[in-house]
């Protein structure tokens, strides 16, 4: 099999996904009296630090690559914008932990709003079945973000709203990165 631009941007986008989300479930399992109610970017401060801003900083690059690798192959220019954004952000996180507000703030939310895009606009780059399960998953993440700046957590908490804004990005990423792999 030949690598090409598109298998090793799908590459780099399964092993930044899987890289963060093992990030999370160490940092959760280390974190002194961590519990999910509480917001993730928590374990971006204290003992968990290190484990969770190297792991969501090395996702960010690797999506900013992956958009770079997806461009080289001729991919629609409004998804490479959206991933490449959503990169920047998903970096600024492990650059700018919550206690640095403003610039964390920014990040976080160039997360969500371009990666909910990101996922919505997959419908025009990926065959069915993903260019179904994509928007879907975006829409989640766009809804839940209202839910979250409306405070209408639905008995979840505040950190429990917020898992349902990036955990559907999570399965996104990693449906996308293993789509991209596939061969043709």
């Amino acid at each position: 099999m030949t690598l090409t631009h598109k298998t090793r941007a799908g590459a780099l986008i399964f092993i930044g996904t899987a890289w963060f989300l093992m990030g999370i479930i160490v940092a959760e399992a280390l974190y002194p009296g961590y519990h999910v109610t509480q917001m993730i970017s928590d374990l971006g401060v204290g003992s968990t630090a290190i484990i969770y801003n190297s792991a969501i900083f090395g996702f960010g690059i690797l999506l900013i690559a992956s958009a770079y690798l997806l461009h080289k192959a001729g991919t629609n220019r409004w998804f490479l914008i959206l991933l490449a954004l959503t990169g920047l952000g998903t970096a600024g996180v492990g650059i700018f932990p919550e206690t640095i507000i403003i610039p964390h703030s920014i990040c976080a939310i160039t997360v969500f709003i371009c990666g909910g895009l990101c996922a919505i606009v997959g419908y025009r780059i990926f065959p069915v079945p993903w260019s179904w399960f994509s928007p879907v998953l975006g829409i989640i993440t766009l809804v839940a973000i209202v839910l979250l700046g409306a405070k209408i957590y639905l008995g979840l908490s505040a950190g429990g709203m917020e898992r349902i804004i990036a955990y559907p990005l999570i399965i996104w990423a990693i449906g996308t990165g293993a789509f991209l792999m596939a061969p043709e």
